[in-house]
């Protein structure tokens, strides 16, 4: 019998439906007792090492989980379930891991690539290769060139006096290579996320599920001194996302929609009032598309506040829970995550509706005014405008931000800005606090002669807050974020590119993954986006990591496919997979869901 040990943190249902898909069952460790029972054993999750530990030292499950893996039975672990074999992390260096695995598992380093001069992001969010080290990697189903999903701020490094006999797989982010997958004996673990992993990761999962006996005359591929050696360039792809704009129209369903200027409706011919919310599909269906199409994360933003339902029964949960059955690549939910009252007059904290979105298949959650509100309120307790001048005891450990973060990881909390242009006079002078925000419009630009500062805003747009998108950018940082999604008020819906004025100031001001958004007409936007040039506050080359778009690929105007094949074409590193095995039963099969739901 498989059991799976969920010890409480983390996104797990895509794993349970990772598994059921393949054709197996397992039961839920529910007690120390269960694990003793297992004749295989999946430790799956995210968040941080220290709290990870902690649970499973509360629960009492670290001794019986030694136990286990002496005993020769097959253990495999994802990600948290992989960090947790190692002796000790310096993300709490007082909390000793199984030690299973020699070794401790530290952070990345942040800052450019000391080959390519590219900015390194920590956390490492996105699609990397795992290059396999042993001849029995082939057995696990791995494959050169193959991109699996990573979203880790922690690693272990490939040390080869330590990992000679553990190494499986390798994975370069920057100049760094680390484990990204080991095996010894019953033990297999994998810093990524096979179910998040699309095909490619759906079939490692199947090759340990199927095996039924230990490798035998396992061989090094390449010599261990030449796979710990970077090479000029790491597997990193530039992620391609489609989000799906949610809310309910006029008939209570819930449609996929998009704005025009913020503006959802339909306009009627007759008169300039608003017509039916714009339908571009359900839910459900869209996400399943972009899937098979290739999209490498979906979002979806609730843009209906649903303040009329208890937490416990937010229609967006039944949207994730259904998506999560049959999407296998990251799922990300924005949109009503702070604190709330059910009608009955229950309270939730952030953290409580963000728990809810995790087990309901939710990978990441977005923030959007509620980061805002937070950064104004951190900056007047550090007394400046200034976040360099915020301390350690300015923070309050109580903004959904922080508590999320801790409890889940940093690479679990996106923060999505929605900022516009304030244009500024020849001779007006601007706020000092506002001036590292400040740009000039390109030469030969139709901007050429301006001057502007982005001002951000809450609520969708509809509200102006006295805080700049560089501050912000900086705040929510510090406040513990992961990413960032940018938005833009003045190019939203206008289908002339991203505002690269924008993404790259945002992204000059921190060292966390950025998301590039609004104003993407065509597949030349995203080459743009993703080219990188110098920016003021660094000299270093440098672009985003990903980019969204939504109302092109709702109306099929431009594919996923040719925005990849045109990245291609460029040099760019993308993900190329085409899911069609089952695809049209995968479809009815949501669709049959959804409406029950």
């Amino acid at each position: 019998m498989l059991y799976m040990l969920d010890y409480g943190a983390g996104n797990v249902r895509s794993l349970a439906n990772s598994i059921r898909k393949l054709g197996y069952d397992f039961e839920w460790v529910k007690s120390p007792a269960d694990i003793q029972k297992a004749d295989k054993l999946i430790f799956p999750g995210v968040g941080a090492f220290g709290p990870a530990m902690e649970s499973l030292n509360r629960q009492g499950y670290s001794q019986p989980l030694k136990e286990f893996i002496a005993s020769g039975k097959p253990y495999m672990g994802i990600c948290i379930g992989m960090q947790a074999l190692f002796e000790r992390s310096t993300e709490a260096p007082n909390v000793p891991g199984l030690g299973v695995v020699p070794g401790e598992v530290d952070r990345f380093d942040a800052g450019p690539s000391t080959s390519t001069g590219a900015i390194k992001s920590v956390p490492q969010m996105g699609w990397n290769e795992a290059n396999p080290v042993r001849t029995s990697a082939k057995q696990f189903g791995y494959q050169s060139g193959q991109h699996f999903y990573f979203v880790h701020s922690y690693r272990a490094s490939f040390d080869i006096e330590k990992h000679k006999d553990w190494a499986l797989t390798t994975t370069q982010y920057g100049d760094e290579v680390f484990l990204s997958s080991i095996r010894r004996g019953n033990v297999y673990a994998t810093q990524f996320h096979p179910e998040k992993s699309g095909r490619a990761g759906l079939e490692i999962l199947r090759a340990w599920l199927s095996e039924e006996s230990a490798v035998k005359d396992d061989q090094w591929i390449v010599e261990p001194a030449q796979a710990a050696k970077p090479a000029q360039t790491d597997g990193l792809t530039k992620r391609v996302v489609a989000c799906l704009d949610v809310r309910s129209n006029d008939d209570g369903d819930l449609v996929v929609t998009k704005g025009e200027s913020y503006d959802v409706r339909e306009k009627e011919e007759a008169k300039e009032v608003g017509g039916q919310v714009r339908n571009l599909g359900k839910p459900v269906d869209l996400a399943l598309r972009y899937y098979l199409e290739g999209a490498d994360e979906i979002v979806f933003l609730n843009i209906t506040s649903f303040r009329s339902c208890p937490l416990q029964d937010q229609p967006m949960l039944s949207v994730l829970s259904n998506a999560a059955a049959s999407i296998f690549v990251p799922l990300t939910i924005g949109g009503g995550i702070k604190d709330s009252v059910d009608p009955d007059g229950t309270k939730h904290s952030a953290k409580e509706v963000a728990d809810e979105y995790f087990r309901a298949g939710a990978d990441k959650v977005s923030i959007g005014s509620e980061a805002v509100l937070a950064v104004e309120e951190l900056l007047q307790r550090a007394g400046s405008k200034d976040v360099a001048r915020v301390k350690q005891d300015h923070l309050t450990g109580k903004t959904g931000i922080e508590m999320i973060s801790k409890a889940y990881g940093k690479q679990a909390v996106v923060v999505s800005i929605d900022p516009r242009r304030v244009y500024v006079e020849k001779d007006e002078e601007v706020d000092p606090s506002h001036l590292a925000c400040v740009v000039e419009g390109e030469k030969g630009s139709r901007y050429d002669g301006k001057r502007w500062w982005y001002r951000c805003t809450i609520k969708g747009g509809r509200e102006d807050r006295d805080i700049d998108v560089v501050q912000l950018a900086k705040g929510v940082e510090t406040l513990g974020a992961g990413e960032i999604l940018v938005n833009s008020i003045d190019q939203d819906g206008q289908s002339k590119g991203f505002d690269r004025q924008l993404i790259d100031l945002v992204r000059g001001s921190v060292s966390i993954p950025v998301v590039a958004s609004s104003g993407a007409g065509s597949a030349q936007h995203f080459e743009e986006v993703f080219a990188a040039k110098p920016l003021a506050q660094r000299a270093e080359p440098s672009s985003v990591e990903a980019a969204l778009a939504a109302g092109i690929f709702h109306r099929k105007e431009v594919g996923i496919e040719e925005v990849k094949s045109a990245l291609a074409e460029k040099g760019f590193k993308v993900r190329r997979e085409k899911i069609a095995e089952g695809a049209s039963g995968i479809v009815q099969e949501a669709t049959e869901q959804e409406r029950k739901a």
